[in-house]
């Protein structure tokens, strides 16, 4: 992907925001009704909006005057840090591009001797602490960005949890950069899930759109095989939308990912007749699952794929099958994403 150049507006602007960059705002209507946004224009014709209020998380996402994320029913609501019981996280869940799951749970809701938890856990309805923001500079000629926050996700005799997260990328370039680093800030170990809900919608999902991943899928839990998918190649090309997917109907898939020599898992989507592509990588030794999700319903139309340090089984689960990750007092998990816009060649190209 081209970037802009700094010879190509040598004294002719005034101002960095003639190209791009991040504002800051808080609505004034609404579900969303004082929540504070950010939006940053890349200055290629993608532009995305962080949600402050909900753990810097990514909402709307277009791409020129295409939508890459797929918004819920209920679109933006103000964060209800309580609502952290059986499926109460569905009542704030406005989609996205990015939703973030955890802390310490990842799943369905749970329970065991060391407590409850609902549905994905607390941290999207948690607030941000603005840390800081970088401007680019067209005189310096830095053209990066920097949004840095900090969420925590804390409860008096722990645990708790600490995230600090830095969206960043630079203007001419079609690439989001997420960085968290998790520390546990209690005085005793804590457990820890986490999952990077990359809800995607129409139209670059649509009826034809190939789903690209590499890897083995692995069965789900409780169950000793992998069930058929109910559509031939039914995780490789997206369907028209689906009777059977209205209400609760819904297809996943535990993917065990597969990373090249350095590490790296790429996936995406493509829409061949857009030629529009989004290209996500990660680290498969930071987040060794891959997720993909499927809810083809009519007019709640999406999919997702979602990298993550476990499958969604909960807490409880996780703990029973020793798998759950414990970060000692002081200790700390680094976690990278890379979100990529791709189009023309390059989007026809991916995963083939």
């Amino acid at each position: 992907m081209a970037r802009i150049k700094p010879q190509n507006w040598k004294h002719t602007l005034s101002n960095s925001q003639q190209l791009g960059g991040i504002e800051t705002s808080v609505l004034d209507n609404g579900a969303g009704r004082g929540v504070r946004i950010a939006w940053i224009n890349t200055g290629t014709g993608l532009r995305y909006k962080l949600v402050l209020d909900r753990g810097m998380d990514i909402l709307d996402a277009f791409f020129n005057e295409h939508s890459l994320a797929w918004i819920s029913h209920a679109g933006l609501t103000a964060p209800q840090p309580f609502s952290n019981q059986g499926i109460d996280w569905l009542r704030t869940f406005g989609g996205g591009l990015l939703t973030t799951c955890g802390l310490s749970n990842a799943g369905p809701p749970n329970s065991d001797e060391h407590g409850s938890r609902g549905l994905h856990g607390n941290y999207s309805n948690l607030a941000t602490e603005i840390i800081s923001i970088k401007q680019p500079d067209i005189f310096s000629g830095d053209l990066s960005y920097e949004l840095l926050g900090r969420i925590t996700e804390s409860s008096t005799f722990g645990p708790s949890l600490e995230l600090i997260r830095r969206i960043s990328g630079t203007l001419g370039s079609t690439e989001i950069h997420v960085h968290d680093q998790v520390t546990n800030r209690g005085n005793a170990p804590a457990p820890h899930m986490l999952l990077y809900h990359i809800n995607c919608g129409w139209p670059l999902i649509n009826e034809g759109t190939r789903i690209i991943w590499k890897g083995e899928i692995k069965p789900k839990l409780g169950e000793a095989e992998v069930k058929e998918n109910s559509r031939r190649d039914g995780f490789r090309h997206c369907p028209a939308p689906m009777d059977s997917h209205s209400g609760f109907g819904e297809e996943v898939a535990f993917i065990d990912p597969s990373a090249d020599a350095g590490d790296l898992v790429d996936c995406g989507y493509v829409n061949d007749d857009l030629e529009l592509g989004l290209k996500i990588s990660f680290s498969k030794a930071q987040l060794p699952w891959l997720i993909q999700w499927q809810h083809f319903g009519k007019n709640e139309y999406v999919t997702a794929l979602e990298p993550a340090t476990h499958p969604p089984i909960g807490q409880a689960a996780a703990r029973s099958q020793k798998t759950l990750i414990w970060l000692e007092p002081g200790a700390s998990r680094t976690y990278d994403l890379k979100l990529e816009v791709l189009t023309g060649e390059d989007a026809k190209k991916f995963g083939v």
